[in-house]
């Protein structure tokens, strides 16, 4: 019982330090409260600016997609109690995410700035746009188990875990990856774009691009009707999409 206590309240702390980082992440894009934001003043040379936030981009890729595949998570699992498996990925992924907001270098330059207010407040809105798909979609494919809590809260309980059912609620039927979409609407969505921004929101995009590529590998091994979703419905545009089966079993962004 101490041990299920242990990883329940391990799950707990982990999922409060993902609202943080997703708290912080919106203080970050918008320039707000944080000591560095995205567009802070420049303290490096321009080359020196640019290496170290690729690198940080690219230390986040990395382990947000390694420590998502079944392999690692098999090798993991070994070493933690597989309830926890999912809460030290978001803890991992939290701290990846801090890191690259510590150690972010401003690049300064102004790519575009929308000086009509009218043009401000539609970008702004497309921002909150944004950030509620991101939210919604959580929601629709599980949010508790999608954070690690359903894991720990089950273990506590002494009840197995079961996957979750292959589903495609509200957006799913229009596309596949509608998280994403969200997340890359978030990402451009500023009425003042500078370099920073620029390489921030074009590192990321590009990231989820390659991302989904493994993602989909996983999920149509997993789940037997993911490949014939994956011809009928797009991946983040809703065009072309065909009428899907009711009946079929949640999509579930692994990644």
């Amino acid at each position: 019982m101490f041990r299920r206590i242990a990883v329940f309240t391990y799950g707990i702390a982990c999922y409060v330090a993902s609202l943080a980082t997703f708290a912080y992440l919106a203080a970050f894009l918008e320039n707000v409260v944080v000591p560095t934001s995205i567009d802070s003043v420049r303290k490096s040379s321009l080359g020196i600016a640019f290496a170290v936030d690729l690198a940080l981009l690219l230390l986040f890729g990395i382990q947000h997609s390694v420590m998502a595949r079944p392999g690692f998570k098999a090798m993991w699992t070994k070493v933690i109690p597989p309830a926890a498996e999912r809460s030290t990925y978001v803890l991992f992924s939290c701290i990846a995410m801090f890191v690259m907001f510590w150690w972010w270098q401003p690049m300064g330059g102004v790519i575009w700035s929308v000086q009509n207010a009218y043009g401000r407040l539609a970008l702004y809105s497309l921002y909150a746009l944004g950030w509620a798909l991101v939210l919604a979609t959580t929601f629709l494919i599980d949010h508790f188990d999608l954070f690690g809590l359903r894991q720990v809260v089950l273990q506590l309980i002494g009840r197995p875990y079961t996957a979750l059912r292959f589903r495609t609620p509200g957006p799913y039927k229009l596309v596949r990856h509608p998280l994403y979409v969200g997340w890359v609407t978030v990402f451009w969505s500023t009425p003042d774009m500078t370099a920073a921004h620029l390489l921030f929101a074009l590192g990321l995009t590009v990231y989820i691009l390659i991302a989904i590529r493994y993602e989909e590998r996983d999920l149509v091994q997993f789940h037997s009707e993911y490949a014939a979703y994956r011809r009928r419905v797009p991946m983040m545009v809703p065009i072309g999409a065909q009428p899907l089966n009711e009946n079929k079993p949640a999509v579930k962004d692994v990644a």
